[in-house]
């Protein structure tokens, strides 16, 4: 039986009561809104006293999800349906989703907001659970820019409290290797390009570990190193057919970006193991070039903390010796005098220990960077307080590395 009225959700005139579990509703019949209900009893003593209740509340839905938590979970369980997680990561997410659109924090942001915080909460429930996953990936599925989800990332780590180890470079390795396109046969890809999966990320890790020891992986961002490591040890594997190629035709072949910073990180990769090529006996007999020392890329890497040992030394090493020869006490005016010397102009000390191994440095300390040139201050700014910030760029220039130090200890210590 027709009713008055027009349904409040899609305006439609078409209102039917409808008996539902023998309860009369008011019920649209173009979207099948339910615009009233009828009474039922919950409990035998509610009927024994006569007492109605509700349809909603006798089942427990006092209220529908809105639209934007509907849509925001199906987001979210189809982003895990593509990334195969398992279902245990699904609900969490979705929990997480919830949780994120309760908080005050998210109720006036903007809708590619709203829409980036499930991958966001994919995302944390992926590190959560150690799997290795990515920002790129997420960011390259949702078609979002990698700041914006950044900014989304750490609002939710911040407001609901969450705890998100960070990805291991193992971890990493994989994931970004796993993308690469080199490890199955294609009709772009000639036949000896193509290599085995588990041997090139064996040997890509042992390539970033080597990276990590010597000062190359901190504070920069790891991606360009795993892809000069993943370049080196492609090379190595099959050096005859492969030296030729160049690092851009690797990226293209593996269909993977070339970041800027990565024929930074190759150049700096290649230095290290030049040291290390120049400390092995059945090596010195050949000219070692950026290229030929690819070819001996394993054996370098199996004798790694010997080569790393002889070809940079430390501090403590030379203390010891220092201590045991005598030479570098500080009553002795020799040593002293050499120490100020250096200390006055390193480049003189440099020049006598260039053919010797240099110490372990970051490379910041190694090549630091070069002032830029200022306009001349005023008389105002010329005054100094001493309260004057120190900028990134200048501190550099304030940290002593370990030959410094002693030069100054020996030189404080001459009477």
């Amino acid at each position: 039986m027709a009713a008055r009225g027009s349904c409040p959700g899609c305006g439609s005139a078409a209102l039917v009561e409808d008996a539902h579990y023998a309860q009369q509703q008011l019920v649209c019949a173009a979207c099948g809104c339910v615009l009233s209900e009828g009474l039922l009893t919950t409990t035998y003593t509610e009927e024994e006293h006569l007492r109605e209740v509700a349809y909603s509340q006798s089942t427990g839905q006092k209220e529908q999800l809105s639209r934007c938590l509907q849509r925001g979970i199906r987001r979210v369980q189809d982003l895990c349906k593509v990334l195969q997680l398992p279902t245990v990561f699904e609900e969490t997410a979705v929990s997480y989703f919830q949780r994120a659109l309760q908080h005050p924090s998210f109720h006036l942001v903007s809708l590619e907001k709203k829409e980036l915080l499930g991958g966001c909460c994919v995302f944390v429930t992926c590190r959560q659970h150690n799997w290795p996953l990515t920002m790129g990936t997420i960011c390259s599925l949702l078609y979002a820019k990698q700041d914006l989800f950044a900014g989304v990332y750490l609002s939710l780590q911040k407001e609901l409290g969450l705890s998100v180890p960070a990805l291991s470079l193992g971890d990493l390795v994989k994931t970004h290797l796993n993308s690469f396109r080199l490890f199955q046969h294609a009709a772009d890809i000639p036949a000896p390009f193509v290599e085995d999966k588990e041997k090139m990320v064996a040997r890509t890790m042992q390539i970033v570990e080597l990276a990590s020891e010597t000062w190359l992986v901190t504070g920069r961002h790891p991606v360009p190193i795993v892809t000069a490591a993943a370049f080196l040890s492609w090379q190595s594997l099959q050096p005859a057919a492969r030296l030729t190629c160049t690092f851009a035709r690797f990226c293209k072949l593996a269909g993977v970006d070339l970041p800027p910073p990565a024929h930074l990180r190759l150049k700096e990769l290649l230095e290290i193991l030049l040291r290390m090529a120049s400390q092995l006996a059945w090596l010195r007999v050949f000219n070692m070039d950026k290229k030929t020392v690819v070819k001996h890329i394993g054996d370098l890497l199996q004798h790694r903390i010997f080569l790393l040992k002889n070809a940079f030394c430390m501090e403590d090493e030379e203390e010891q010796r220092a201590a045991a020869t005598g030479e570098d006490s500080p009553g002795s005016p020799p040593a002293a005098e050499r120490a100020a010397q250096e200390e006055g102009c390193p480049s003189e000390g440099k020049r006598q220990r260039e053919g010797g191994p240099r110490p372990l440095l970051p490379p910041c300390l190694i090549n630091p960077r070069k002032r830029l040139r200022t306009a001349a201050p005023s008389a105002s700014d010329s005054a100094i307080t001493g309260d004057e910030p120190i900028s990134d760029s200048e501190i550099e220039q304030y940290l002593r590395g370990p030959e410094e130090i002693r030069a100054f200890r020996k030189a404080k210590a001459w009477p």
